[in-house]
């Protein structure tokens, strides 16, 4: 999945195009919103970025939380931001392992349909 950075988050694509396109019409984008070295990423979302932002140690979810665009309603529990399809390193599939043992519900449950082939190396 692609994403945006910004404010030290990671955003799926949608919600980091929505971002943009609202701080563009508030007249807060840079003069060349396409060339990310010409601003701050704490100023104007950076990207995007393919591969959910790259390896992480956790699961990453979109920033945006229960407000994102593509938020995963969770049975009886709320909303959280969508997946962002990253990799994990090895620190990220013991940092899984542990959650779902310690932490059992329904984003661990999640986890783990996501990142069973990491779980079963």
């Amino acid at each position: 999945m692609e994403v945006y950075l910004y404010q030290a988050d990671l955003w799926c694509k949608d919600c980091g195009e929505e971002i943009r396109e609202e701080l563009t019409r508030r007249g807060q984008a840079p003069e060349n919103r396409d060339d990310g070295h010409t601003y701050d990423s704490d100023e104007f979302p950076k990207g995007p970025f393919s591969d959910g932002g790259g390896g992480s140690d956790t699961p990453q979810h979109c920033a945006a939380g229960e407000s994102c665009l593509n938020a995963i309603t969770l049975k009886d529990q709320g909303k959280v931001g969508c997946w962002l399809e990253n990799p994990v390193t090895t620190a990220g599939v013991e940092y899984i392992k542990e959650h779902i043992t310690s932490y059992p519900g329904l984003v661990t449950d999640l986890w783990r349909e996501w990142y069973r082939e990491e779980l079963e190396n």
